[in-house]
């Protein structure tokens, strides 16, 4: 498939298209066809940009989109209209990022004419440099390079990330510092535009968006937010939240935090903003959690944005809180139902437009047919089985068709109209569920993967780690280097330790930057490789001669010896420590899965004596696991070039998405 993709003709604009293009080319086996256009904004010099339209510099790739003329464009992000586009178009943000900074060219140390193309830089300007002129800058880089250096100006602010991607960083005197001047969201990033209804490029997004979390933050103390909710706040890049929670939840939250909440009267922003704004910043490719107070499912409004997330293509996740209606009964004692007292309750609001309600029967499936006597034939009803289970499941149908069920089928009878909608399977795994495997770190990381392209992660171990008896480390005896090769090793490492944390190596060599985390409270220098976060990635990142080390490396007792006698054949002095071994879990029973994460050789080989069908696609976390697999006969739908959880789902979701497009 070949997509006609324009961009502008300047020449910064081609060189950081074809960048782009051949990184997409690369993850995802697409081909592209560069078109370039001229602009209003390149054709016309003399407006100046702080006075100028929202689309001077898209208007053309706009229309030539809607014509279909090309496929797709791709701008600086900053570029973009910040009204929006024009109607029938939709955008994302490509990851690669550059400098996001402004910087200074100068030709002399105190300017007394500067060059400003915005409104921000001009007011920076003024503080900087209160007795310099301030003079309208247009054109392409190089010719305000050129003008800077004729004697135009004696100095010029443009944004870093043109000098880098033009090979001209020895041209900036300075970088201005952020807290200085703040760019706009989208400087140093690249935006790609396309007609909203091209189902191609819907799907090309999906791979660089993440799924927006909706987080039921509980009622009245931070505490009835679940687990599930508080994981997804810690990894968040941006929270949307409402009033109605305790905001110490908050505490501790690195995210950035925009508050819009409504109360009777008074809404920070209207309900059709708040909606834009989720899909705004899925598309830059932020990690959105949603924090609504109670439960997002129980008048929570949680339809109006699901609804526009999914008419657009960008996949969600629901997780549940403790509502008013399960903490008031609590809290009280007025329970909602007693033996002999009271079998059920009804919950309304007179908020809500229209007369129609669902009935919930809990515990009903043996009497269903007991149940549809109360309603009208063609009711809609449809029975949960295994709510938010792994083997969750849904029959959807109507009164009519309603069965007594056996009682090990246990479900939740819901009748009325709600039993007819259902969430869509959206993103590049599209509902896919995967069987995480693999201690709580990976597993926490890879299903944090799995959210974000729309699967559904089974996190169900297969393996235990159990320490090595009476070892003990006592790094005090002269070590100088210490390898760590995976974040287990890591915990069993603090956990052993013997001396104080003050004699340990001042020197670390780690396989990745999961394991650089789990002991970067230990602030000793740190050696990771780049991108090969394996055994032979570790060697090749260490010189070539190790004369005069003695080092130290604490292992599993499966990973072996052999990174020990690579070191040992570059001169060093090795003691070769096990302090774990992996202990397969007794008769694990194989969730119901899609694709299953296999993290390490031992849970490869654990999984292969499981009964789980072995026709599913398998993910392995890196060679070491995927040689495994080829030695059970199993050849890995996807292994990453790097040894990361999210990379190896990511690899699964770009095997998927090239055969959807050689289909």
């Amino acid at each position: 498939m070949t997509l006609r993709c324009g961009t502008r003709d300047s020449e910064l604009s081609l060189l950081q298209t074809n960048d782009a293009l051949a990184r997409l080319r690369d993850e995802t086996g697409l081909d592209f066809e560069v078109v370039p256009f001229s602009s209003p904004g390149d054709r016309d010099q003399a407006t100046d940009l702080r006075a100028s339209p929202g689309d001077f510099f898209t208007r053309d790739l706009d229309a030539a989109l809607l014509e279909g003329r090309i496929d797709c464009a791709i701008h600086s992000a900053k570029d973009l209209p910040p009204e929006g586009l024009a109607e029938g178009l939709d955008w994302f943000w490509l990851p690669w990022r550059e400098d996001p900074r402004d910087c200074l060219v100068s030709r002399v140390a105190e300017p007394r004419r500067v060059g400003v193309s915005s409104g921000r830089r001009d007011a920076w300007c003024a503080k900087r440099f209160p007795e310099a002129e301030r003079l309208t800058l247009r054109g392409a880089i190089p010719a305000r390079l050129a003008k800077l250096d004729r004697g135009d100006y004696d100095a010029i602010v443009v944004a870093a990330a043109a000098l880098h991607r033009l090979g001209l960083r020895d041209r900036i005197t300075e970088y201005i510092p952020l807290s200085e001047l703040p760019p706009p969201p989208g400087q140093g990033v690249l935006a790609m535009t396309f007609r909203r209804d091209d189902p191609r490029l819907r799907a090309l997004r999906g791979l660089y968006v993440k799924a927006v979390r909706f987080v039921g933050a509980g009622v009245g103390d931070a505490g009835l937010c679940t687990v599930a909710g508080l994981r997804e706040l810690r990894a968040a890049d941006v929270v949307v939240y409402d009033a109605l929670l305790d905001p110490t939840l908050l505490d501790g939250v690195r995210a950035e935090r925009l508050y819009v909440g409504k109360r009777s009267g008074a809404h920070a922003l209207p309900q059709a903003e708040i909606t834009a704004l989720l899909g705004e910043r899925a598309r830059r490719g932020q990690r959105v959690v949603r924090l609504k107070g109670g439960d997002p499912g129980v008048f929570g409004r949680l339809a109006e944005e699901t609804d526009a997330l999914a008419a657009d293509g960008i996949p969600f996740r629901v997780w549940p809180g403790v509502s008013a209606l399960a903490a008031a009964p609590a809290a009280t004692g007025m329970l909602l139902t007693r033996r002999e007292a009271g079998r059920g309750f009804v919950v309304s609001t007179p908020r809500a437009t229209g007369d129609e309600t669902t009935d919930v029967w809990f515990m009903a499936l043996g009497q269903a047919d007991a149940v549809a006597r109360r309603y009208a034939p063609e009711t809609p009803c449809a029975i949960v089985y295994d709510a938010w289970g792994p083997g969750q499941r849904v029959w959807r149908g109507t009164v009519a068709d309603l069965r007594p069920q056996p009682p090990e089928a246990p479900g939740l009878l819901l009748v009325g109209e709600a039993a007819k909608h259902a969430f869509p399977a959206l993103g590049p795994l599209a509902g896919q569920r995967v069987w995480v495997t693999g201690s709580a770190g990976v597993a926490e990381r890879a299903a944090r993967a799995v959210v974000d392209l729309g699967g559904i992660p089974v996190v169900r171990p297969l393996v235990r780690f159990e320490a090595v008896a009476d070892v003990k480390i006592r790094p005090s005896k002269g070590y100088n280097l210490l390898v760590v090769t995976s974040p287990t090793a890591a915990r069993f490492l603090l956990e052993r330790l013997v001396s104080p944390i003050q004699y340990l190596p001042k020197r670390l060599a780690v396989t990745g930057p999961a394991t650089a985390a789990a002991l970067a409270h230990l602030h000793i220098d740190t050696l990771t490789p780049e991108r090969d976060f394996s055994a032979e990635g570790l060697l090749a990142a260490l010189p070539q001669d190790l004369s005069g080390y003695k080092i130290l490396r604490v292992r599993s007792e499966d990973a072996g010896p052999a990174l020990a006698q690579a070191l040992k054949a570059r001169g060093a002095k090795v003691k070769d420590l096990p302090l774990y071994r992996t202990v397969g879990l007794p008769e694990t029973e194989p969730p119901p899965h899609d694709a299953v994460f296999l993290a390490s050789a031992s849970a490869a080989r654990a999984w292969a004596a499981t009964s789980a069908p072995k026709g599913v696609p398998v993910i392995a976390l890196g060679g070491p696991t995927a040689a495994a697999l080829r030695g059970l006969g199993v050849e890995p739908a996807a292994v990453p070039a790097r040894q990361l959880p999210a990379d190896a789902i990511r690899a699964w979701a770009l095997a998927r998405f090239r055969e959807a497009c050689r289909g």
